[in-house]
């Protein structure tokens, strides 16, 4: 990195601009033949068509026609190749174990740890959602001021539950996602509302054996309708509540963390500032005996190699046919894989798919994949795993959280107001730019990297930090903000009947 230019590898043909570039102008040996934007990318050298595009030390796409050195290299010169070449991994030494490994959470009698102390009110189906945000409006008014060990009444709401078959892969998944939530142990008591007809029924939801005293259930048909539904909720809240106020942090280890790892918004930057920073703070806390999830399937395509790499045989092969499935269920709703970066990447400076995924991938570090899971699995520990699932954000948390993620982690190069309840998301912006415009929401500025004064190694140590820091309470932006009552949003696989 020098004079507003960064290399990422020395085999990469593009360069990237860490400042706007006028045309004429010469940064360390190179001259622009036309503008290319901040985070955007500049010919290295000549490139004919056809020739590869390499950033990250990776095929990202190919020349679409010729590209003369110095020339702005986008959309309208680089596309996805026919298929593109799997170059060996970059190698590096993992970080040794740091030196704190404890935070304070709520330790639940099941042995999982939460870092919130939150009352769920889940909606078995679309057809309770309304009722389920009433009661939990009504809760917070009520009974939060009468029980300050509580963190709030969180409506668990969704567009599901009927008009769905009763069995296959959307039911399931459904059901994984809302036992995934009922056991959370962010949550301190859980009420599930049904409807009463629907085909999600409240008697998959039994409670556990810790939960069964902090758990209830009802259909609204069984108890007169909507007022008197909230009129019972309130009964039965009441002594869930008074249980859940006599819950208390206390010092935990960092293996009861599970932090789920994802990226929105993406820019030119995320690749090269928040996700490797948050691949290093991923990489220590697998090292103090943690857990992290990295997910997204849609956005590792084109650097599902360097995952395979790393996760053993079966892992690979699982991983493998991830990809596979992900193919045939992209063609046959009539799109591919490719269909991505979105516009706002795009105007970030993200090119291709390739480049996208060789970006978000680094948020996974160097540590060995220890185990692959489908969306929304209970995922124990400890180590870094892979979760499936679709790339559209709030799927995703919805996964991770179900899968048991604690904490979420969310990098950003255009901006995310999003929050997840129960789990706390912190937010990571890859550049300065956004981290001004948007201070309200952004909790780390990862953009000081591209100033030289802060290293990748040191930011990630940041970020594990304040990980451990909101795990133990803090509050970041979106918390406090108040987001979560509406990013509930299960993977919805299958038709509408």
């Amino acid at each position: 990195m020098s004079d507003g230019v960064m290399i990422l590898s020395e085999a990469d043909t593009v360069a990237v601009a860490l400042a706007d570039w006028p045309a004429g102008e010469t940064r360390a040996g190179l001259t622009a033949t036309e503008e290319v934007k901040r985070g955007h990318k500049i010919a290295r050298a000549a490139m004919p068509a056809g020739a590869p595009v390499v950033k990250y030390g990776q095929m990202m796409g190919v020349a679409s026609e010729d590209i003369a050195e110095g020339a702005f290299v986008h959309t309208h010169n680089c596309a996805m190749p026919g298929d593109h070449a799997e170059m060996a991994a970059p190698r590096g030494a993992l970080p040794e174990a740091p030196a704190r490994t404890t935070f304070e959470g709520y330790l639940r009698p099941d042995g999982r740890v939460g870092t919130r102390n939150y009352i769920g009110i889940i909606a078995s189906v679309n057809c309770s959602t309304t009722v389920c945000d009433a009661i939990a409006a009504e809760a917070n008014r009520t009974l939060l001021p009468e029980f300050p060990g509580v963190d709030g009444f969180a409506p668990i709401v969704h567009a599901q539950g009927c008009g769905m078959a009763h069995q296959g892969p959307g039911y399931d998944a459904l059901i994984r996602v809302l036992k995934g939530y009922r056991d959370h142990p962010n949550f301190g008591g859980v009420l599930i509302v049904g409807l009463g007809c629907e085909v999600n029924q409240i008697t998959l939801y039994q409670p556990t054996d810790w939960t069964r005293e902090r758990f209830h259930s009802f259909n609204m048909q069984d108890v007169g309708g909507s007022r008197s539904a909230v009129k019972r909720a309130m009964e039965l809240l009441r002594p869930i509540a008074a249980a859940a106020n006599e819950d208390t942090r206390s010092t935990q280890p960092v293996s009861k963390l599970i932090l789920g790892m994802q990226c929105g918004g993406s820019d030119g930057f995320s690749g090269i500032t928040c996700n490797p920073a948050l691949g290093h703070a991923s990489d220590l806390l697998v090292a103090a005996g943690g857990t992290s999830i990295l997910s997204e399937t849609p956005e590792i395509y084109g650097a599902e190699h360097l995952l395979i790499a790393r996760a053993g045989e079966e892992g690979g092969a699982r991983i493998r046919g991830m990809i596979d499935w992900w193919r045939d269920y992209a063609e046959r709703n009539g799109t591919t894989l490719d269909n991505n970066p979105s516009p706002g990447n795009k105007r970030g400076g993200l090119t291709t798919i390739l480049e996208k995924s060789l970006g978000a991938v680094a948020k996974g570090g160097l540590s060995p994949v220890s185990s692959v899971h489908g969306y929304a699995e209970r995922i124990d520990g400890p180590g870094f795993t892979y979760m499936d699932s679709p790339g559209y954000d709030p799927v995703v948390a919805t996964g991770q959280i179900a899968s048991g993620a604690n904490a979420l982690v969310f990098t950003t190069g255009r901006g995310s107001c999003a929050g997840y309840k129960p789990t706390p998301s912190l937010k990571l912006a890859s550049n300065s730019q956004v981290a001004r415009s948007m201070p309200e929401d952004m909790d780390i500025d990862c953009g000081v990297i591209l100033d030289g004064g802060v290293s990748i190694a040191e930011m990630g140590q940041t970020i594990y930090d304040r990980v451990l820091d909101m795990a133990s309470g803090d509050k970041p932006g979106s918390e406090v903000m108040g987001y979560g009552d509406n990013e509930f949003v299960p993977w919805k696989i299958g038709a509408t009947l």
